[in-house]
């Protein structure tokens, strides 16, 4: 954005992103997706899912700045906002220390703030990990009928790594790829991790599945959100990861 450009309209297609500018400066948030949950009592407009926003509502706001995710929102979306004449920033969040960089450039390139402090804090706090003991094996659901896990390049899996988890598809020519149950569970992991979002899976909802191995139950909102809270998501997964020992 071009510093004669002040931004004062945001509107946000990423759950993540929106609750990163609720926490800096609420009053840029003209709109968010029906997905995006924190911080509670958010008041910006609904403008539909991140997989199917309108288009024409959001064009109708009239944002100075639409941030986006080229893993959550569909190319044909992000184009079409661009034909309206709206500029559209697009992260890409694979790792934590992109996250970190992506969340400076949306919030201080991008909207023209201050970096915040709760940036410095989730810096600050992922700085201090040390995973301790020996490397787990994992499996990683995060959808069932079907059954999809975590595969090659995620965010969450570079955050589970850095907590000694190891999921044993990181190897896989797919991202999400879609795997049978019965080779889930045949293939020797130690540990089963069960996400809350974007399937909530629950004490009764999947570990049921992997008979004989440790499930941990973790935030989905700590393992996949990139934004404030980072902040507290070391502290929250080592917890689950422990009660599932």
């Amino acid at each position: 954005m071009s510093s004669r450009t002040p931004v004062r309209r945001v509107v946000s297609l990423v759950p993540s992103l929106t609750e990163a500018v609720a926490a800096t400066a609420p009053e840029l948030l003209s709109g968010a997706t029906d997905w995006c949950t924190h911080p509670p009592g958010l008041t910006a407009e609904r403008i539909g899912g991140t997989k199917n926003p309108d288009t024409a509502r959001i064009a109708a706001l009239a944002p100075d700045l639409v941030i986006a995710n080229e893993e959550e929102n569909r190319p044909s979306d992000l184009a079409a906002l661009r034909a309206a004449g709206l500029e559209v920033l697009v992260t890409e969040v694979r790792t934590l220390e992109q996250a970190f960089t992506e969340l400076e450039r949306v919030l201080v390139r991008g909207c023209g703030l201050a970096r915040p402090g709760w940036l410095d804090a989730a810096e600050a706090a992922w700085a201090d990990v040390r995973a301790g003991g020996p490397v787990r094996h994992a499996v990683v659901p995060v959808w069932r009928r079907p059954w999809m896990v975590l595969g090659r390049d995620t965010f969450a899996g570079d955050v589970l790594a850095r907590l000694g988890v190891r999921h044993l598809y990181s190897g896989h020519p797919e991202r999400y790829p879609r795997i049978p149950i019965q080779e889930l569970t045949a293939r020797g992991a130690d540990l089963v991790v069960l996400p809350d979002e974007p399937y909530r899976f629950t004490a009764d909802d999947g570990p049921e599945a992997f008979p004989g191995l440790p499930a941990a139950l973790v935030s989905g909102r700590h393992l996949t959100w990139y934004g404030p809270s980072l902040a507290e998501a070391p502290a929250a997964l080592t917890a689950a990861l422990s009660a599932a020992r």
